[in-house]
């Protein structure tokens, strides 16, 4: 099928571009490897703001002297407090689908390639359910996001257990004594320090690491590990 549009990713980037072109007459279809709405909706911003919103209403019960009040030493469901931020993201991620089938947008599931084209490059999608699809349009929106850097050669890969991507911070099998984050993007500093503040109230150290200059992510890492290691003796 030959589209006008098509948009490989749906992020907020992805999908809103995607509605915007649709409501401006093109044919659209976009394409999603996992789950719609991206990486910030189902891993990203909005998980994190809803452990934040436990976080916080945690830290103002054991605070609750300050505001006149008495109450009993309140307690937690690790588990409950994170299946609440993955039911929120899964809500909002139905929401995405119900903007796709409102706008006349055809959602792909699969993995996209691109290959030389006439007007665009051809998107060969590698389904999820199986099988192959190539998708041909005028027109190719690349929206894929970001991802978490990896660096085998220092053994900086994530194993669920000791080091962690984003992934395994907002969805945890095991609360943490102590928690080192490292940042690449120092413009990205403030904001990831207010995303580490859901771990504070659980009584979990949190150390954040980020680089001056862009040179030296190995030297930060092993900085960082040896942070980590101290923290747990």
């Amino acid at each position: 099928m030959t589209y006008d549009l098509v948009v490989i990713g749906s992020g907020p980037g992805g999908y809103e571009g995607a509605i915007r072109a649709s409501q401006n007459g093109l044919k659209v279809a976009i394409v999603e490897r996992e789950l719609l709405g991206g990486i910030c909706l189902n891993w990203g911003c909005i998980p994190t703001k809803a452990l934040l919103k436990s976080a916080e209403v945690f830290d103002k019960i054991n605070h609750l002297g300050d505001y006149g009040l008495t109450g009993e030493k309140p307690g937690f469901d690790f588990e409950k407090v994170v299946a609440r931020s993955r039911a929120v993201a899964k809500q909002l991620n139905g929401g995405v689908g119900y903007l796709m089938k409102k706008n006349k947008i055809d959602v792909i599931e699969g993995f996209a390639t691109l290959e030389p084209g006439k007007d665009a490059p051809k998107v060969r999608v590698k389904l999820n359910k199986g099988g192959e699809q190539v998708v041909e349009a005028k027109n190719v929106m690349l929206a894929v996001g970001a991802r978490a850097r990896e660096i085998p050669a220092i053994g900086a890969v994530s194993d669920g257990d000791r080091i962690w991507t984003y992934r395994n911070a907002l969805s945890p099998n095991r609360m943490p004594k102590s928690l080192v984050s490292v940042l690449n993007l120092p413009a990205f500093t403030g904001r990831w320090a207010r995303k580490l503040q859901w771990w504070k109230p659980w009584t979990v150290s949190c150390r954040l690491r980020t680089r001056k200059s862009p040179r030296r992510p190995r030297r930060l890492l092993r900085s960082a590990a040896s942070s980590s290691a101290s923290a747990r003796k």
